[in-house]
Formats: C-alpha cells, sequence, structure tokens
C-alpha cells in the first residue's frame, strides 16, 4: 500500500523533531522526474526520496519493535541497528542514500520519523535525547 503524500510548498506539513526542540517543514515535490520530499530546517534544504515513507514503515513494521533514531549528519558514520544506519544502507530498497543532495543526505532519523507520526504510521518517543520509533 501506498501513503498518499499530498501536501504542497503551499500547505506543508509543520513539524517538530522528536525532542520538540527543532521546527521544520517537510511538502511534496516534483525534481527530475521523482517524488521527493523536501524538507526545511530554517535555510537548510533537504530532499528525500518521497518512496522512504513507504518503505521506513515496513522496515519498521518488519522489525515489530521499537528502533532507535540515532540521527547524524552525511559526514558522520550511523550507529549500527538505528533509523539513520538503515536509511543510508546498501541493503535497503533503494540500495543507499534515501538523501538526495549531497552533502545534506543525512539526518533521515531525525526528520522522517515525525512525518511517519504525523500520518499516524508509527509510534514515536519524544524524550530529550534517545529517542525511539515503532510502527503502528
Amino acid at each position: 500500500m501506498s501513503t498518499p503524500l499530498t501536501r504542497s510548498k503551499e500547505n506543508p506539513w509543520m513539524l517538530k523533531t522528536a525532542p520538540g526542540t527543532s521546527e521544520y517543514t517537510m511538502h511534496v515535490a516534483e525534481k527530475d522526474g521523482r517524488t521527493i520530499l523536501v524538507c526545511t530546517v530554517g535555510s537548510t534544504v533537504l530532499h528525500y526520496d518521497a518512496r522512504c515513507v513507504d518503505d521506513l514503515h515496513a522496515m519498521l513494521k518488519a522489525v515489530g519493535d521499537w528502533v532507535d533514531l540515532g540521527g547524524a549528519d552525511e559526514q558522520k558514520p550511523a550507529k549500527e541497528g538505528t533509523v539513520e544506519a538503515w536509511g543510508r544502507s546498501p541493503a535497503n530498497p533503494v540500495g543507499g542514500w534515501y538523501g538526495l543532495k549531497k552533502g545534506f543526505r543525512g539526518r533521515f532519523g531525525v526528520y522522517l520519523p515525525p512525518l511517519l507520526e504525523a500520518l499516524g504510521l508509527v509510534e514515536l518517543e519524544h524524550n530529550a535525547k534517545n529517542n525511539r520509533v515503532r510502527a503502528i
């Protein structure tokens, strides 16, 4: 099943990171014939392959338990077994990074789980640190 992603630049999702410390927006756009998610954090703009929503949800359902978020910048290694590590793993359905802008491909574990929570697909912890997510 494909999750309908319909929010435009004019009507984005208004989201907060899991700890609630940063606000950002996310909307759907087309780029180079591909549907993408545009994540805007202050003046920083990140792009993710939109299929990551269904793929991440499927992975979390398969795990069937809590998974650490493990957000990290592209230049830093991701902790194994985390959402961040999966979002850049050669073993995921796209065979690597869901992030599409070189230099800004990381932070998958920071910005995608709150979107899945807003879509009603996951339960997300909101602690100061070390948050986890699981499929509903």
